[in-house]
């Protein structure tokens, strides 16, 4: 079997989704018709794995990685910030200075005015959080009508589903 080298050029595509078009002679795989194992076909079309055929129009949405989603820090600090980057490591954050719109809100109602927070973003879903002992803030940003209000701690905890949850809601 004759050896080709494969050249790939890799670079970070933020919120960009693509598509790649391989034909099976493009690949020599020896002994790629293995079942599901190691050594299975990466491009056998039975086993669903990958797209065939199908352009960007009319791809099904389950052959691409999850929509990047633009998230909004309002008055989050730069180690909670860490924080929710290690939490949510497919999603692009900005702050108030960036020009992207984003697709959800996540602010620290400690450090922000929940009502200039909602005034603001009427039509984005929005998360406040804030520390345990902070029920004023909580509940101006129930009044505010955020859509989800947490302490702290639990948005650390529930973050991917609530991020999920919220944007899926938006599409």
């Amino acid at each position: 079997m004759a050896e080709r080298s494969v050249q790939v050029e890799a670079l970070r595509l933020d919120g960009v989704e693509a598509a790649v078009a391989m034909r099976q002679r493009d690949l020599l795989l020896p002994g790629a018709d293995g079942a599901n194992g190691a050594r299975r076909d990466v491009l056998d079309p039975r086993d669903g794995h990958e797209i065939h055929g199908a352009t960007l129009a009319t791809a099904p949405s389950a052959g691409y990685a999850p929509a990047v989603a633009t998230i909004l820090l309002c008055g989050v600090d730069v180690y909670f910030r860490g924080k929710l980057e290690a939490l949510l490591p497919a999603h692009h954050f900005v702050t108030t200075d960036s020009a992207d719109w984003p697709d959800l809100v996540i602010a620290d109602i400690s450090r922000v005015d929940p009502d200039d927070v909602a005034d603001s973003y009427p039509e984005v879903p929005i998360v406040g959080f804030s520390g345990h002992t902070d029920t004023a803030g909580l509940r101006r940003a129930h009044e505010a009508g955020f859509d989800h209000v947490l302490v702290k701690n639990a948005l650390q905890e529930r973050a991917p589903q609530i991020v999920e949850e919220l944007i899926a809601s938006v599409e």
